[in-house]
C-alpha cells in the first residue's frame, strides 16, 4: 500500500479510536454514577409529536449541548433545518460530547480543527462558538435547506466520511422539533442532579447560562424561581435585543429540562404544564402506548417500572403510565404528561407557581387531562416560563 493510500486508512482508525474512548468514558460514568449515588445516571428523552411512537434517549451531557447547539441556531435566526443539520453533524463527529483530543487536532462538538480556521482551542471548546462558527458556515451554503443533509453538513464540515451523517438525520430531527420549540412538552430528564456541578448552583448560574446560550440577559430572578418572558409557544418573528430571534416558550422550557441536571433546576412551568426533577422514570410514555392501562389496577408501580414510561410499552404498566384509568392516552403525540416520573405534567395551577419560593409541586393538586396537547395552553400563560432552582 503507498504512503499516500495508507494516510487515510490511519485517520481513519485513529478516528474510530478516539469515538470508542469517548464511548468507553461515558459508559464508565454511568457506571460509577450508579455505584456512588446508588441512583442511575440523569437521562433524557425525546419523542415524536406525530403520534408514531418514534423516541430518541441521550445522556444529560449529550442534552445539555443539544440545547445550546439549538439555542444558538434560533438566536441567529437559523431554521429547524439548519438546527438539524448541525445535531446531526455534532452527533456524527463527537456523540454530542465536547471532546478535548481526537483525530488530529479536531477538538470539541463538531471537531472542528484550529489548524483549518476554526478558531483556537479555547474558542473551539465553548459549544456556544463552535455552534456559532458552524451556522455562519452553513448560511454560505446555497439553498442548503434544500440539500440533503449529508450534503450540506459536508459543505461544512469536509469530512472524510460525509454519508456517515444521514445515520444521525432521525433522532436530530426528533431534536430540532423538541429544542426549536415546535412540538410541545415533547423532552423530558430524570435522575438527580449532578453531585460535582452543585458548587455555585443557583438562580444567578442559570441565569447567567440563559444569557451565554439565548444572547441577552432574559431572566428575572425573585428567590428561586426565574421567569423568562416569551413571545409564545414558539420563536417568534420578532427581533431579540441582539438582532436574532426573541426564544419561544417551549424553546427555553426545554432548553431548562435539558440543563436540570448540569444547573441544578428542579422544576420548569409553562403553558399550564410542569416538569420537576428527580422523578423515577424518563419522558413518561412514547405516545401511541401510553394511555391503554385498562383500569389502573397497578399504577402504583406501572409508571416507574422498567424506563418509567419511555420504553415500547414500559409506560403503560397496566395504567398507561399515570395510575388513573390510562388518563394519559389522549396525550399520545407528544408523550410524558402522566404522572410517572420526569415527564411533563398539567397542573391545575395554572402556570405552576404561586410565588418565587412556592412549595413542592406534591403540595399541590395536579392532575392529567384528556384534552388534546394543543388546547391546553389556556390552562397557563404562554408568555412566561418559570424556572425553580434547587438552591
Amino acid at each position: 500500500m503507498s504512503e499516500t493510500a495508507a494516510a487515510p486508512a490511519r485517520r481513519g482508525r485513529r478516528l474510530r479510536v478516539a469515538a470508542a474512548g469517548a464511548v468507553l468514558c461515558a459508559v464508565v460514568g454511568y457506571v460509577v454514577m450508579q455505584y456512588v449515588t446508588g441512583e442511575p445516571a440523569p437521562r433524557c428523552t425525546v419523542v415524536s409529536d406525530h403520534g408514531d411512537g418514534a423516541s430518541y434517549e441521550l445522556s444529560a451531557e449529550q442534552a445539555e449541548n443539544a440545547a445550546t447547539v439549538a439555542a444558538v441556531g434560533t438566536r441567529r435566526g437559523m431554521p429547524e433545518r439548519a438546527v438539524t443539520i448541525a445535531l446531526a453533524t455534532a452527533l456524527q463527529e463527537s456523540g454530542l460530547h465536547n471532546i478535548r483530543h481526537s483525530d488530529r487536532d479536531s477538538l470539541g462538538l463538531f471537531q472542528q480543527r484550529p489548524s483549518q480556521g476554526w478558531g483556537s482551542e479555547r474558542q473551539i471548546m465553548d459549544p456556544v462558538h463552535a455552534a456559532g462558527l458552524f451556522y455562519a458556515r452553513l448560511e454560505g451554503v446555497p439553498g442548503y435547506s434544500r440539500l440533503p443533509l449529508t450534503v450540506a453538513a459536508q459543505r461544512v464540515q469536509r469530512s472524510g466520511f460525509p454519508q456517515a451523517y444521514a445515520k444521525y438525520e432521525p433522532d436530530a430531527a426528533l431534536l430540532a422539533a423538541a429544542l426549536t420549540g415546535r412540538a410541545p412538552a415533547a423532552l423530558s430528564c430524570s435522575g438527580r442532579p449532578d453531585p460535582a456541578s452543585a458548587d455555585g448552583a443557583g438562580p444567578a448560574r442559570v441565569r447567567a447560562a440563559l444569557a451565554r446560550d439565548f444572547g441577552a440577559d432574559v431572566a428575572a430572578a425573585e428567590g428561586r424561581t426565574l421567569r423568562v418572558p416569551v413571545t409564545g409557544a414558539t420563536a417568534a418573528a420578532s427581533a431579540a435585543p441582539d438582532g436574532g430571534t426573541a426564544p419561544g416558550g417551549w424553546e427555553v422550557a426545554h432548553w431548562a429540562v435539558a440543563q436540570a441536571s448540569a444547573l441544578h433546576i428542579s422544576r420548569v412551568s409553562y403553558a399550564g404544564r410542569e416538569w420537576e426533577a428527580g422523578e423515577a422514570g424518563d419522558a413518561g410514555g412514547s405516545g401511541d402506548t401510553g394511555g391503554t392501562g385498562g383500569t389502573g389496577g397497578t399504577g402504583g408501580t406501572g409508571g416507574t417500572g422498567g424506563t418509567g414510561g419511555t420504553g415500547g410499552t414500559g409506560g403503560t404498566g397496566g395504567t398507561g403510565g399515570t395510575g388513573e384509568s390510562g388518563d394519559a392516552e389522549e396525550f399520545g403525540d407528544s408523550g410524558g404528561f402522566g404522572d410517572s416520573g420526569g415527564g411533563w405534567r398539567k397542573t391545575e395551577s395554572g402556570a405552576g407557581d404561586s410565588g418565587p419560593d412556592s412549595a413542592s409541586p406534591r403540595s399541590r393538586t395536579s392532575r392529567t387531562s384528556r384534552t388534546a396537547p394543543e388546547s391546553l395552553g389556556s390552562f397557563g400563560s404562554l408568555d412566561e416560563v418559570r424556572i425553580v432552582t434547587g438552591q
